[in-house]
């Protein structure tokens, strides 16, 4: 028991002082490491203090160089703009001094100018007084006063241009007429030589042969049913008279005209005529007449060399076939026009086809401008841009009789090649009514110039003849009345071909023999 209590007293002064004593080490421990932190740290501040003031040292070197260097550079340029600007200010002394001396200079001159003037201006005087005591002089040796004396001279000097105008006129007339003709002769010569058309004169009326005469009397029907039936249905009348063997188809429309003759050779061959009949003919008759117009469409472009056509292009040319223009028939004047225009361009180094493509197409108007209101050029031309031609193919339809000014030298030959084929000897023909008309027109154009004393057309209007008053006109004034009378003939009057125009000054003078 004692031993236990011994332990335990042992215990609790062993432990108490254990603990001061672990405690106290561990503070002188402790303290040492704080007194080696702080020196560490002094070391370190001490370093750290050393390094920035070297640092500041260095900048402050640095800054002070940069300073310095700056310094230099700014007193480098300083020193050059002040020369620069010295340099400029001598060179600005310089040139006044040489303005004052021009200023001066020209003071001088304007003082010997005026001088001069004022010089001049006494001399004009006296040379102005000089002139009128001639001017008076001369009137009173001549007899003429001033104004007199003008108009003699204006006179005078108008006989003189005349006369140089009417020989220049000449010359240039024979010179632009000589090189024109010869050129248009050799153009248009090789175009008609390359191109033989062959045209036919359409008329009104069509006839349709008959195996005999009892053949009239079947086709009239009875009470004449069949031949009202075949009016009706083709919209062509049937002259059925004393010729023998024979019943006339008369019409407007050479297409209505084609399709009753079909249907009734049809009717004829078959020999069955009734109205049911004619009516399955009658539209048989159309179907075959819509086929020749296609073949006759795809024939005028094969012929000209034309491809690439639109369908329905090709079909109205086709449908031209039927259509005819003062007699001449539609299509053939256009396969004609067609190959003169390739002629040309060939002649002229252009697009040949393009040339025989507009030529083509020129009146493709012709075959709706009786169905479609307006002229057959704005037919065409709409035709034309709606299916898709080019430019000048349009421009050719639109300015072949002048409406619009042509843009391209093919639109030119196209127009040319119209009159070509238009004018040719029997192409055309041209009713009593227009033809007295230009006739009247020409004469009455040639009467209205000062002088004129009588006018003659003749050649069927291809000339005309005109005596002047030999008193009134000379023969220099009669080269510029051709000339103008031409012009105004141009201008006024459409026709085809060419007008000569021969203007006759005669002087006659008769005595009697006593």
């Amino acid at each position: 028991m004692d031993k236990w209590i011994a332990v335990v007293i042992t215990l609790v002064v062993v432990a108490p002082l254990t603990w001061l004593i672990s405690t106290l080490y561990r503070k002188k421990v402790y303290e040492k490491k704080v007194g080696t932190a702080e020196e560490k740290s002094r070391e370190i501040l001490d370093e750290a203090m050393k390094t920035a003031k070297q640092k500041k040292r260095e900048a402050l070197l640095e800054a002070k160089e940069e300073a310095l260097k700056a310094k230099n550079e700014f007193d480098k340029e300083t020193k050059e703009r002040r020369s620069e600007l010295q340099r400029q200010e001598r060179r600005l002394q310089n040139k006044e001094e040489s303005l004052d001396k021009k200023l001066e200079s020209m003071e001088k001159r304007e003082n010997n100018f005026a001088a001069k003037e004022e010089s001049l201006n006494k001399k004009h005087a006296k040379l102005d007084e000089m002139i009128a005591k001639e001017t008076t002089e001369l009137e009173r040796i001549s007899g003429l006063t001033k104004d007199e004396a003008k108009n003699i001279l204006l006179g005078i000097m108008e006989d003189d241009i005349k006369h140089e105008t009417a020989v220049r006129i000449r010359e240039m007339d024979a010179q632009v007429k000589e090189e024109s003709t010869r050129k248009a002769k050799e153009y248009i010569v090789n175009a008609i030589q390359k191109c033989a058309a062959d045209h036919v004169a359409e008329t009104t009326i069509s006839v349709v042969q008959l195996p005999n005469d009892e053949m009239k009397g079947r086709i009239i029907g009875r009470e004449g049913r069949n031949i009202r039936t075949l009016e009706t249905m083709t919209g062509v009348d049937l002259i059925i008279d004393d010729t023998p063997e024979a019943v006339i188809l008369s019409g407007f429309d050479p297409m209505r005209r084609e399709i009753a003759k079909i249907a009734l050779e049809k009717l004829i061959v078959d020999g069955r005529i009734h109205p049911a009949r004619i009516e399955e003919m009658v539209e048989k008759a159309r179907k075959e007449v819509e086929a020749m117009i296609k073949e006759k469409g795809e024939n005028a472009t094969l012929e000209c060399g034309v491809h690439g056509l639109h369908p329905e292009l090709v079909r109205l040319l086709g449908k031209m076939h039927f259509r005819t223009s003062f007699g001449q028939n539609a299509l053939k004047h256009s396969i004609e026009v067609s190959r003169l225009s390739g002629v040309l361009a060939g002649e002229l180094g252009l697009d040949v086809r393009m040339a025989k493509r507009a030529g083509l197409l020129h009146d493709i108007g012709k075959s709706l401008d009786h169905e479609i209101e307006g002229s057959h050029i704005q037919i065409g031309s709409d035709l034309c841009k709606r299916y898709k031609e080019s430019a000048i193919v349009i421009n050719a339809v639109e300015s072949h009789h002048g409406d619009v000014e042509p843009t391209n030298l093919i639109s030119c030959i196209v127009q040319a090649a119209d009159a070509i084929s238009a004018a040719r000897p029997g192409a055309r023909r041209e009713t009593l009514e227009t033809y007295t008309t230009r006739l009247k027109q020409l004469e009455e154009i040639t009467s209205e110039f000062k002088g004129v004393d009588k006018s003659f057309a003749i050649q069927a209007g291809r000339e005309v003849r005109i005596m002047v008053v030999p008193e009134q006109v000379n023969d220099d004034e009669m080269v510029i009345m051709a000339h103008d009378i031409a012009k105004r003939i141009e201008e006024e009057l459409d026709y085809p071909g060419q007008i000569k125009v021969n203007v006759i000054r005669e002087s006659r003078v008769s005595d009697v023999a006593k």
